[in-house]
């Protein structure tokens, strides 16, 4: 009688987050040590100027200042995205952005910062977004299955906004308990430990043709973004709707902390809870997966000037921290579904240009929208030019539902795609 094979040990249970390779760990922590400076900064470097007796209109300078040379240098930064190892790109964008911030906390903890000062410093951090932020999405693209990146972005975007959640807060105490030099000093720190973290991110090869030149390649990402009419209307949308909402966080929402809330402190709160908002539909959307992307994802939209509306109306704080809170789900909704699209419709080789065209276009009126954002307030009063933020973004938001791809565009899912063909028999 043949003995029995023996018996084999049952299967080892399978990891929740299997599809979570060691790139896609390292570029979550990373984002996350990143986020914690970068949440406080923008903060700090608005207290910073109204601190220095800057007035609101400054403050939109130098905001602005950070994103006009991200505008002109995105498409720059997708095409390198495309041709070098994404981690080196974006290793020396988080130092070249480190070193910049360095420079800015040592000029405004001395006490002799001039305007001209932060506006090329801002310049200088903006320029460093530029180069890696085309690279970073191309990465996390990179390192998981499609099949699995819809929650792979929501796991993403909660680290990414549990980090804005902390770094708000902490930025908002520490700017109102030791000034914001310290929070910008914090900002270049993170800088280097996430550029050390991404160090050690595996490289992946370069997905561009060889002997292309960047021109070359930068037309067939426009042909590629130009080709999809959902793509560039959404685009066309959020290039007037950053602005506005650019307008509110960066400018009008210190000014009216300044003049009639706590200051720093209670501005990092209401940040923290718009934070909040984000990493709680970052949970859902790990689990909720639409069918219609778009439209889902633009019913979000709706949310986005909601704060504006709470500022308008000088609400009390309890109220301000609701309606961000409600912006951070609307911002969430919108964002994880819209990477869907982008991944599932967009082909890998061409993902970064894409991303910085989208980019591109988005932030295209943000540093004038920011820049105006002092003289609007004072041709309209500040009460005046929230509520015409808030109506701005209600109209675009209904405006982009005419739109029919936005309207039908769907989730492709396994059973979705044409099962390869059978191979004829030899004869």
């Amino acid at each position: 009688m043949p003995s029995q094979p023996p018996p084999q040990p049952p299967p080892p249970p399978a990891r929740r987050f299997a599809w979570a390779g060691r790139n896609f760990r390292i570029q979550t922590a990373a984002t996350v040590v990143g986020g914690l400076g970068n949440a406080g900064a923008p903060i700090a470097t608005a207290f910073a100027v109204l601190g220095d007796g800057g007035s609101g209109t400054e403050v939109g300078y130098v905001t602005a200042a950070r994103l006009l040379p991200t505008v002109l240098l995105l498409v720059i930064g997708g095409a390198l995205a495309d041709r070098l190892p994404r981690h080196h790109v974006m290793v020396a964008a988080n130092l070249f952005s480190g070193l910049s911030q360095a420079v800015l906390a040592a000029l405004v903890l001395n006490g002799h910062t001039q305007l001209w000062q932060l506006l090329v410093l801002s310049a200088a951090g903006g320029a460093g977004f530029a180069l890696y932020a085309p690279a970073a999405e191309g990465m996390i693209l990179q390192s998981v299955p499609p099949d699995h990146a819809a929650r792979a972005f929501s796991v993403f975007r909660m680290g990414q906004n549990a980090s804005q959640i902390g770094g708000a807060a902490l930025g908002g105490a520490l700017t109102a308990a030791v000034g914001p030099g310290w929070v910008l000093g914090l900002d270049a720190v993170c800088f280097l430990v996430a550029a050390a973290l991404r160090f050690f991110l595996e490289a992946e090869a370069a997905p561009a043709a060889s002997g292309t030149t960047m021109l070359s390649e930068l037309r067939d990402g426009w042909r590629e973004f130009a080709s999809r009419r959902w793509l560039w209307v959404v685009v066309l949308q959020f290039s007037v709707l950053v602005a506005c909402v650019g307008a509110v966080e960066s400018v009008y929402g210190p000014v009216v902390a300044e003049e009639r809330l706590g200051g720093a402190a209670d501005w990092g709160l209401a940040m923290a809870a718009y934070g909040v908002g984000l990493v709680v539909t970052g949970l859902l959307m790990v689990r909720w997966q639409p069918r219609r992307i778009l439209l889902v994802g633009n019913w979000g939209v709706f949310l986005f000037g909601v704060p504006a509306l709470a500022l308008a109306l000088a609400a009390p704080l309890p109220v301000l921290i609701a309606a961000m809170f409600l912006s951070g789900v609307g911002v969430t909704v919108f964002g994880v579904n819209w990477m869907v699209a982008l991944q599932q419709e967009i082909p890998a080789e061409m993902f970064s240009r894409v991303c910085a065209y989208d980019h591109l276009g988005s932030l295209s009126l943000a540093p004038l929208g920011i820049a105006l954002a002092g003289p609007v307030s004072n041709a309209l009063g500040i009460s005046g030019a929230l509520w015409a933020c808030a109506v701005i973004c209600t109209l675009l938001s209904a405006a982009v539902l005419l739109e029919p791809q936005i309207r039908r565009l769907t989730r492709r899912t396994a059973d979705d795609v044409p099962a390869a063909p059978e191979p004829a028999p030899v004869s």
